[in-house]
């Protein structure tokens, strides 16, 4: 029996002044003292459909959809920051996505009934542009949290090109995730 690959697809944010923006927000999330785990710069990226464990064949079958998607590179505004599912009771920390919004949920309707074709089960949240940079472990400084994430709702980080839609691969570790290229669409 072949091993399940843990996967999602996206665009990675590669522009190192958004980067060194967003760390910055993260280490002013930490001083907060709320019991964050922060997202390393370089597996910061845009998910627009998380898949869970595939086959290898698998793999194969959903890069042949997200060829049939038609896009062009674009650029994506990354603009505020927010918690999910609220301020008050934070579990995950994101930015924004203002300009390229409608772009990315273009994407998503195209793969999604795809995607639904192979078998994936449709995404109970539905699909919400964002870019996650932190996840709240515990209720520790919650109230310190959500001041400094409102005193950030407007904060620009930037803007940052999508170009090429990636099936990532993710490997769990005790030290955060590791997320590798399995397939790439460039345009």
């Amino acid at each position: 029996m072949s091993e399940l690959i843990r996967t999602f697809i996206a665009f990675d944010v590669e522009e190192e002044a958004v980067l060194r923006r967003i760390t910055s927000v993260q280490r002013m999330l930490a001083e907060t003292g709320a019991d964050l785990r922060l997202v390393n710069p370089k597996n910061i990226h845009i998910t627009v459909r998380f898949l869970g464990e595939i086959s290898p064949q698998m793999v194969d079958r959903v890069y042949q959809e997200m060829m049939k998607v038609s896009f062009s590179a674009f650029k994506v505004e990354l603009k505020g920051l927010g918690a999910f599912p609220n301020l008050h009771h934070a579990r995950v920390v994101w930015t924004g996505i203002g300009r390229g919004a409608e772009e990315l949920t273009s994407i998503f309707d195209q793969l999604e009934p795809n995607l639904r074709r192979l078998g994936f089960k449709p995404d109970r949240r539905g699909f919400s542009p964002h870019l996650t940079i932190a996840r709240v472990r515990t209720r520790r400084a919650k109230d310190a949290l959500a001041r400094c994430i409102m005193d950030l709702s407007d904060y620009e980080f930037g803007i940052v090109s999508a170009r090429c839609l990636r099936l990532k691969k993710s490997v769990l570790t005790p030290r955060g995730p590791i997320y590798s290229t399995l397939k790439e669409v460039c345009r």
